[in-house]
């Protein structure tokens, strides 16, 4: 965004007290928002504009992953070869003290991050936890659980506000070529349940979007896939571009490697391939991340945002320190002046989607989102 229209657009909240939040090409909107929040919202955006050292507000997203498990091996994942950190569930007491530090600023919990969520026992708990505090959670899930009518059941009571189901084939052929071990039937019963115990309540939540990375081995299957999704009676049906893998994955070597889930339309594609076989790099990177919110792991760390799944750029541990402890501490601070400093000298930043022609997270990386059912999510 523009810097002129970052504060413009940071005037309009002070005054409209109106937010509009889009996750996934999803838009959430939010009505009547407490002015303390609103002020936070309008400090963020300042600090966006002038990327200080320490922001000049609290995070408005919470990326919170409840499970570095799963039950799948998709392909690309660095989940399916090993995460390199402790792995397991987050302790439900932590998820509670790290939404009871951060509910004041935050509008939209992401309840995931690498592995599969719905694994946990409690978390189902987690999420009433967070709605107690009024705040908006999205999760994903590759929907193998949901198979089950009870936990369908469980997921619409719990007033989990939107979910993601990542189910990339409308056959179990191409489905399972990137979701290895899953069943595609599963999945699809996954979210007649859901739709099902939703209707039967008269419930307006969970949002369902259903979610497919674009790929060579799907692409053909989009308009397959767009017409399935709609017989579901899903809320959405949205591509995104995939993105090839997460340990320094434009390497030449690795990035050629990787060639091969590329879908063959360029306007499908995430990035921009040069004449030399390699995604374009931009000259400026354009994360939000350092100054709205980061990643926490299941164990308590605290990383600069999604693309670190190995905690090799670890800020802080929400065991031993409170969350703004963090957020305003010198660890953080130095890591976001060296980033304003020159943000290609850091491996994490150098290597992250967003530092390569339509790579922003914000902004590029859907090929297509539909809206089925309604228009998005309005919070009031």
């Amino acid at each position: 965004m523009p810097q002129a229209s970052r504060l413009g657009q940071a005037i309009r909240l002070l005054t409209t007290r109106s937010v509009t939040v889009s996750s996934d090409g999803i838009p959430f909107r939010f009505e009547r928002v407490p002015p303390k929040k609103i002020l936070n919202a309008f400090l963020v955006e300042l600090s966006l504009h002038f990327k200080p050292g320490r922001p000049w507000g609290g995070p408005t997203h919470l990326m919170c992953e409840p499970s570095s498990l799963c039950n799948l091996k998709c392909a690309l994942c660095p989940v399916t070869t090993g995460l390199r950190r402790k792995t397991g569930f987050m302790p439900p007491d932590l998820f509670q003290k790290i939404i009871d530090q951060v509910s004041d600023s935050v509008f939209i919990v992401l309840l995931w991050d690498w592995g599969e969520p719905f694994l946990h026992p409690a978390v189902f708990e987690m999420i009433a936890c967070a709605r107690s505090k009024g705040l908006c959670l999205v999760s994903s899930t590759n929907g193998q659980l949901f198979a089950d009518p009870a936990m369908a059941e469980r997921l619409v009571r719990s007033g989990l506000e939107s979910i993601i189901f990542a189910i990339d084939g409308a056959t179990q052929e191409t489905y399972e070529r990137y979701r290895h071990g899953g069943s595609l039937e599963l999945a699809l019963q996954g979210i007649r349940n859901v739709v099902r115990a939703r209707d039967a309540r008269g419930s307006r939540t969970p949002l369902i979007n259903f979610r497919s990375v674009v790929t060579r081995h799907n692409e053909h299957e989009m308009p397959r896939i767009e017409s399935l999704a709609a017989s579901l009676g899903v809320d959405a049906v949205s591509f995104k571009t995939v993105n090839a893998g997460c340990r320094n994955p434009y390497s030449a070597d690795e990035f050629r490697r990787q060639m091969s889930f590329l879908p063959a339309d360029p306007k499908s594609r995430r990035f921009v391939i040069g004449d030399d076989g390699l995604p374009a790099r931009r000259r400026r990177n354009p994360c939000r991340e350092l100054w709205t919110g980061p990643s926490v792991h299941s164990g308590g760390e605290v990383s600069p945002c999604t693309f670190d799944p190995d905690n090799e750029y670890v800020l802080g541990d929400l065991n031993r320190q409170s969350f703004y402890e963090i957020w305003a501490g010198d660890t953080y601070r130095n890591f976001r002046r060296r980033f304003r400093r020159g943000w290609a000298k850091i491996p994490l930043c150098s290597a992250c989607t967003q530092a390569y022609v339509r790579g922003s997270i914000n902004t590029e990386t859907m090929a297509k989102v539909r809206l089925l059912n309604r228009a998005g999510f309005e919070k009031r």
